[in-house]
């Protein structure tokens, strides 16, 4: 699985770079045939607190899936994406099995 992180116009910290892919390593658990991850982290421009944005998406054999989450911190909006993508993937292998 290869994992990219891009952290628009601001540089993320190795901690939280650690956290994002330990996450994502997760994922593994549930589908095994993860080609690509690719994770946007961004600073919106909204007033209130929760201004961190993450978008992440997976590229699996013959599908993408995409989450987008906007939190007060990255590790949480990370916590949500990746559990998005979680639901995502189970409704995915259902489908390919034809449940």
């Amino acid at each position: 699985m290869d994992v990219k992180i891009h952290s628009i116009k601001f540089d993320a910290d190795q901690k939280l770079i650690q956290f994002i892919e330990s996450k994502i390593s997760k994922l593994e658990q549930v589908f095994d045939n993860i080609i690509e991850v690719e994770v946007f982290l961004r600073l919106s421009k909204n007033q209130n607190a929760e201004n961190k944005l993450v978008e992440m998406k997976i590229s699996i054999p013959g599908n993408e899936l995409f989450a987008k989450k906007q939190c007060k911190t990255f590790e949480e909006a990370t916590d949500q994406s990746v559990e998005a993508l979680r639901r995502q993937i189970k409704k995915h292998k259902e489908k390919v099995r034809g449940i």
